[in-house]
């Protein structure tokens, strides 16, 4: 549970830095976000195959995913 905490995190933080634009969030959001990201990449990565638990590959498309999440409640929010 922890782990999950601080890997969404860093997941989080790292969706904010590469969208640009200002993100008006706390960190119990950008955590909810990092970990969100993460679950959607894990749950269309490997269900498609496309990587297997534990790989580097895994934690890029958490990033993406999470990036993609921040866009998407950017759009909602306006």
């Amino acid at each position: 549970m922890i782990w999950s905490i601080i890997i969404g995190l860093i997941v989080g933080l790292l969706a904010r830095l590469i969208k640009p634009g200002k993100d008006a969030m706390g960190w119990i959001a950008t955590i909810f976000l990092g970990i969100m990201g993460s679950f959607g990449a894990g749950v269309i990565g490997r269900g498609l195959g496309w990587y297997a638990p534990n790989e580097a590959a895994g934690f890029i498309a958490s990033v993406i995913t999470a990036a993609i999440l921040l866009t998407i409640y950017n759009k909602m929010k306006k």
